[in-house]
């Protein structure tokens, strides 16, 4: 494992602390898990805007994508 040194404002840093202690977890801890959901999401929305950019993709109107919901939700009751 690698180590690196970054450079946080002291509001973040008491954040961190806080979120810290309040999961019973060391800084360093909190900070990896932090940045593994961060690149998690980063994956995912770079992803999305992929498929958004493709003209071959098929353009879906949201009202029938609501209504499609809504309707999906009604008969599973």
């Amino acid at each position: 494992m690698r180590q690196i040194s970054v450079r946080l404002p002291d509001e973040l840093v008491t954040a961190l602390d806080e979120a810290a202690a309040k999961l019973h977890r060391a800084r360093a801890d909190v900070i990896r898990q932090a940045v593994e959901n961060y690149l998690d999401d980063f994956e995912d929305i770079s992803r999305a805007v992929e498929i958004l950019r493709d003209p071959a993709d098929p353009i879906l109107d949201w009202e029938t994508v609501k209504h499609n919901l809504l309707s999906y939700g009604e008969r599973s009751v």
